[in-house]
């Protein structure tokens, strides 16, 4: 019975989760960026901090949206937990400062009890980092409550054994080719209209549709590397960061990985247009059946000519398959890496990566044409 009511309700259910988990407003979510980015500078150290870094030598590895559950059906983090774990271990080992981005614990739908319950080694694996004193958390929209209840400080002290400060973005800074490079990071539903403070959201993803994915199994996040166009809200938030000045914007929330302002699809269909340009008919072939596998019907080649590299997305650490991603900034590169089961086992895979050098150069570049 229960495999004859997936098969129907699948497809609705889908619906209803996407209708329901995004509905961004532009100048919301343009005003709310620049204002959290306003107040770091002027206020360092009350919503978040300013880190300046080596960039031939500084190490953050950053993760989003593991969206730990309860170990239930509905828990997307359960399928992803050995992977997050061997992330942790490798990053740990190489001394990298972790930068947890949002949506750590999916508290809309469980108690925090319940979330302790299930997650011990994956709270033990953070709190090593923060040992190290190379932990900075950042609250999401699903584990807001670490930043607006009054015994959330007291709760993480239990976890971490200290007390942990709850930031709402972080600023990377440091000098690449002599010019100041700047990573401006925040979990980015702010300015989402059914994300960002909406009760109506949470009702129903408590009531309504986790009893739904618990039942029928369901976790709508698609596999990593299985990409589409840039979703709504990412496009706003790419907008927001080309208009800035000597900006990257780093975000996760949307579960969608993004590189240099592309999407993994995004980048073959440039990589399209430049082999047909240069009249390289084996590697249009190629490109043309990548992009077949991967499209949605009904799309046609956008035009990326004009894209600013300055938008990254770390993807999530709950896909249906168990893949991980996130950005590594690290010994001069930043990179869009995804850990994933081969042969049963986690592996670190580098998807796409760009030298510092290489991005202040189109940083600049893009100021200069802003």
């Amino acid at each position: 019975m229960k495999r004859i009511l997936r098969r129907v309700l699948l497809r609705p259910v889908m619906w209803l989760a996407n209708r329901y988990s995004s509905r961004p407003d532009k100048l919301r979510v343009h005003k709310a960026l620049s204002d959290l980015h306003e107040h770091l500078i002027t206020n360092p150290g009350e919503k978040g901090l300013i880190l300046s870094f080596e960039a031939e030598s500084g190490r953050f590895i950053i993760f989003s949206d593991q969206h730990k559950g309860a170990g239930n059906g509905a828990d997307d983090f359960a399928g992803a937990e050995k992977n997050y774990l061997a992330a942790m271990r490798y990053y740990l080992e190489r001394d990298y400062t972790y930068i947890n981005l949002g949506d750590c614990e999916e508290l809309w739908e469980n108690s925090l009890v319940a979330v302790k319950k299930a997650n011990v080694n994956a709270f033990e694996a953070e709190k090593a980092f923060f040992e190290k004193n190379a932990y900075i958390k950042v609250f999401g929209n699903h584990d807001l409550y670490w930043d607006n209840d009054p015994l959330a400080g007291f709760e993480l002290e239990k976890i971490f054994g200290k007390k942990v400060p709850i930031y709402e973005g972080v600023i990377l800074q440091a000098a690449v080719s002599n010019q100041p490079l700047q990573f401006f990071l925040t979990h980015g539903h702010q300015g989402d209209t059914l994300s960002d403070g909406n009760l109506f959201s949470k009702w129903f993803v408590a009531n309504i549709w986790a009893p739904l994915q618990s039942y029928l199994g369901l976790n709508p996040n698609t596999p990593a590397y299985d990409d589409h166009l840039k979703t709504t809200h990412n496009k706003l938030m790419y907008e927001w960061a080309a208009s800035q000045d000597g900006l990257v914007l780093i975000t996760g929330h949307t579960h969608q990985p993004v590189f240099e302002s592309l999407t993994f699809l995004e980048r073959l269909y440039k990589k399209l247009g430049m082999a047909r340009a240069s009249g390289n008919a084996a590697a249009v072939s190629e490109y043309e059946q990548l992009i077949k596998l991967k499209k949605i019907s009904g799309e046609t080649m956008p035009d990326f000519t004009a894209y600013k590299q300055t938008y990254f997305n770390t993807g999530c650490c709950c896909f249906s398959d168990g893949d991980v991603t996130g950005i590594e900034i690290a010994d001069g590169y930043i990179r869009l890496v995804k850990w994933e089961y081969t042969e049963a086992l986690p592996k670190r895979v580098i998807l796409e990566e760009l030298a510092l050098e290489s991005l202040i150069q189109q940083v600049v570049a893009a100021s200069a044409i802003a």
